[in-house]
């Protein structure tokens, strides 16, 4: 997004913040969830209905007359806040109609991930959205079908369906089918990472993603949760992940830097050393 949409997604955002604030508790956090389900579920329209997101998106039609499309669109099929969020998407200036539809996805993942804390499961769902990202990166067949973009929606969910139905909570259900029934994803392990990432953040944390030869002890992951902390300034949260082809020490991942101590990339390194 260049900058006029990236200040029409903060407009946005706030619209739904003003609708998520209220007290932690279950009730609070279903009405988040239906808020998520009603704003993913516009996302999808604008998504499959090209003439839509760029009416909602035209720049030379004035901010009320969008809304007031939106509202004749869409009045009876949304509750009165998912309403109101759209409209205020749908007044924003937006560069290109697809960031219309790439900021309603935004919305509604947060929306989601605030249910997950009004009804305190926001560490469940982070440590849910992990667990499934192994499942992906372990299995290169289910990869290739969740990445691919020819694939129909509805076999997509249907899988999905089976993979998560009972087996983790109601919003990260709702945040994998969604993220992973979009078109325009290919690279599936990537998006649950991020997803697992916003959670993380949502609850103040940083993410390190380890990857060590042997399980580490909880002594061990205390330690390194402490010195990656100092090294970063921030609360880090560890997701740690067994392969024994690293064949000792760790790989350790923070946002986009690499901190590589492995056995195996320092035999790569002596072995290039050795062949120069």
């Amino acid at each position: 997004m260049n900058a006029s949409s990236r200040a029409a997604m903060e407009e946005s955002r706030a619209a739904l913040q003003e609708k998520s604030q209220g007290a932690r508790s279950r009730n609070h956090g279903d009405v988040l969830l239906t808020l998520a389900d009603e704003l993913f579920a516009v996302a999808h329209l604008l998504e499959s209905q090209a003439s839509l997101r760029r009416a909602l998106s035209d720049a030379s039609v004035r901010p009320d007359d969008r809304a007031g499309l939106a509202q004749r669109l869409l009045s009876g099929q949304l509750g009165a806040d998912s309403m109101s969020v759209v409209e205020t998407v749908a007044r924003q200036r937006w560069s290109r109609p697809r960031d219309l539809v790439e900021a309603t996805e935004t919305l509604a993942t947060e929306a989601a991930l605030d249910a997950a804390d009004a009804r305190g499961e926001l560490e469940g769902v982070e440590d849910d959205l992990f667990r499934f990202g192994r499942i992906v990166a372990g299995d290169a067949d289910l990869a290739r079908i969740l990445g691919e973009r020819s694939a129909p929606r509805e076999g997509k969910t249907a899988l999905l369906d089976r993979l998560l139905a009972g087996r983790v909570s109601p919003v990260t259900e709702r945040l994998v089918r969604n993220a992973l029934t979009s078109p325009h994803v290919h690279n599936p392990e990537n998006e649950v990472e991020r997803l697992s990432t916003m959670a993380a953040r949502r609850r103040g944390r940083s993410v390190a993603h380890v990857t060590s030869a042997v399980p580490l002890t909880v002594a061990q992951e205390r330690r390194l949760t402490d010195v990656l902390g100092r090294l970063y300034g921030r609360t880090m949260g560890l997701q740690v992940q067994v392969d024994p082809d690293v064949l000792g020490g760790l790989v350790v991942r923070v946002d986009d830097e690499v901190i590589n101590g492995s056995i195996a990339a320092r035999l790569e390194a002596s072995g290039r050393r050795l062949a120069g």
